[in-house]
């Protein structure tokens, strides 16, 4: 989705990103169990900072494998134990059942064929294996308070119709543990960071980014003026208002081990 954006503008709001919700990240992935000499895929690495904390959490005995379509946000130069491969993960020839653990944070939403995805990523990973998803719920959006929640709201209602339009779901991670089910996973673990942030926060400022960098996409869905969009700009840098920009639900999944012969 934002493959077209502004190099410079993209990696400041990667780098955003990574700053708020890579603590969240570590914790699902420290509760999978990860340790030395583990075998990592990390799917949608972006920038690259879950890739290199996860080398050094399975040190040199281990591996990190780090896939993206767009590899140029990663640092030239990856810390030991990470290979970068540029690619989709679907037409990718990895061994099967080679990993130890599959992470992805974002990867699955912007993708109206998520389900092959899912399925790759399953299949990389081992009998007894652990998959750790990340997914936001765009349904969740509300303001709560502020002379520019009116134009708040209705932007959160044109991204909806932008993910619609797509083919794509903008509650897509409601729906991670009934997916994961029904492949036959055990959820270990399952939570819903649902923030609720005034004007000027982290998440304020990485969705005032994103609104900047996807407007064309915001307003071709009929939806908002360009008004709207900076009231929204506006909510997004006032301390005195306050709103629920997205949701981001988390699951650590173990795949069913081996049937005993």
């Amino acid at each position: 989705m934002f493959a077209g954006s502004e190099r410079a503008r993209e990696l400041e709001r990667l780098r955003r990103i990574e700053g708020f919700f890579d603590p969240c990240s570590r914790r699902l992935l420290k509760a999978s169990g990860m340790g030395p000499g583990w075998s990592c895929l990390e799917v949608g690495a972006g920038a690259g900072s879950i890739a290199t904390w996860m080398a050094e959490r399975v040190g040199l005995e281990g591996e990190v494998v780090a896939v993206d379509l767009d590899i140029g946000f990663m640092d030239a130069s990856p810390p030991p134990g990470v290979r970068i491969i540029e690619g989709d993960i679907r037409q990718l020839d990895f061994h099967a059942a080679r990993f130890d653990l599959v992470h992805a944070r974002y990867v699955l939403i912007h993708n109206a064929d998520f389900q092959a995805l899912l399925d790759a990523m399953l299949a990389a990973l081992k009998p007894g294996g652990h998959l750790v998803l990340e997914e936001p719920d765009f349904t969740a959006a509300r303001g709560a308070s502020g002379p520019d929640i009116e134009a708040f709201d209705r932007v959160n209602r044109s991204i909806l119709a932008m993910f619609e339009a797509d083919g794509k779901d903008p509650g897509l991670g409601l729906r991670l543990p009934a997916l994961l089910t029904e492949r036959g996973l055990a959820i270990e673990a399952v939570e819903n960071e649902v923030p609720l942030c005034p004007g000027g926060h982290p998440l304020s400022e990485i969705m005032s980014l994103s609104a900047t960098q996807l407007q064309h996409r915001y307003l071709a869905t009929g939806r908002i003026s360009e008004e709207d969009l900076a009231g929204y700009t506006r909510f997004a840098a006032d301390p005195s208002a306050w709103g629920v920009y997205y949701g981001t639900v988390g699951v650590l999944a173990r795949k069913p081990a081996k049937a005993a012969d």
